[in-house]
């Protein structure tokens, strides 16, 4: 009696087991995200097609994923190297410890066609090689993934001014271990201008341009706190001095309550404030931007809130005393 076409299918489907690698699963490889991205498009279409797989990591990447020397070549019968380039012993190792398998290269560079890397595979299917169209790379195609908060890191070593009640070093370790573990974009930022130095801001525009695009500014400097909030941002501040100063001074004048210091920081009250900064602290950014907006809008009145309130009265002071004294 004649199998039907499905029932063929879901025979073959059982049998066949796919090994997924890449650079990404070497141990002394690395994890990219186009090489990720990649890898999510190669899933997604054998997981419409109902075809099981598994993915291998670097033990260096996640420590707690499958890796590459614990897997039993004899249990799959396919094994297919996703993204980057086909060359190297790395690549060229797998062929030998996997010869049983039907080895499929995707979405690849092939510099060199005649390397043991590239002919090793049953079948190469190149993004790009030598006299051939190029193909559109996989992560193009990947699935959509939820976008992350971009979160802006910006933290000083410096204030030696206040001596023994710096606590600078433990709240750059607290702080950086605990950002390292959230699910969001960092992005490590710098408030010193350096007109010669390709990755730091130029110019206070440059630097706004930056903070406007991001969601939150976690910092222990005082202008790291200030200007997320003239950029309407909510800005995680921690005062890295024992007992509070600047930082705490200027997020009472500002009305800001999202600041901790450094005698109270722990996880939990970061938790809480990341959580306020993401929800309820963007309205309240928003609205402290609006404030310093009118206050410079207004220009140097009495009822001004910063330096510059009493700096005509104190010019007139010192102009009258010049005089008096010529």
């Amino acid at each position: 009696m004649r199998r039907s076409a499905r029932g063929e299918r879901e025979e073959r489907t059982v049998r066949r087991r796919i090994l997924l690698v890449g650079w990404f699963s070497f141990l002394d490889g690395e994890a990219t995200a186009g090489d990720v991205l990649a890898l999510r498009r190669v899933e997604d279409v054998l997981d419409r097609a109902g075809l099981a797989h598994d993915a291998v990591w670097s033990p260096g990447f996640c420590p707690g994923a499958p890796h590459l020397d614990a897997v039993r070549p004899g249990e799959y019968t396919h094994l297919v190297f996703v993204c980057g380039p086909l060359h190297g012993p790395q690549v060229e190792q797998l062929h030998a410890r996997f010869p049983g398998c039907v080895r499929i290269a995707v979405g690849v560079s092939v510099i060199d066609p005649g390397s043991a890397a590239v002919t090793g595979f049953h079948r190469v299917l190149a993004r790009d090689a030598p006299h051939r169209e190029p193909a559109r790379d996989l992560a193009a195609s990947a699935p959509q993934v939820l976008s992350t908060p971009v979160a802006g890191v910006i933290l000083t070593d410096g204030q030696h001014e206040y001596g023994e009640r710096r606590r600078h070093a433990e709240v750059a370790d607290v702080l950086t271990r605990w950002l390292g573990g959230k699910d969001c974009a960092r992005l490590p930022l710098e408030t010193r201008l350096d007109s010669h130095d390709w990755r730091s801001a130029a110019t206070a525009a440059q630097l706004q341009s930056v903070l406007h695009r991001l969601d939150v500014v976690v910092t222990d400097r005082l202008h790291g706190m200030v200007l997320a909030l003239r950029a309407g941002v909510p800005a995680l501040a921690v005062d890295p001095v024992e007992g509070g100063a600047k930082v705490t001074a200027q997020a009472h004048a500002c009305g800001w309550p999202a600041v901790v210091g450094a005698e109270r920081l722990d996880v939990r009250r970061l938790e809480h404030w990341w959580t306020w900064c993401l929800t309820s602290g963007r309205s309240a950014a928003r609205e402290v931007r609006e404030e310093f907006r009118g206050a410079s809008g207004a220009g140097v009145t009495p009822g001004a809130r910063d330096g510059a309130a009493g700096l005509l009265d104190a010019l007139e002071i010192q102009g009258a005393r010049a005089l008096g004294g010529s």
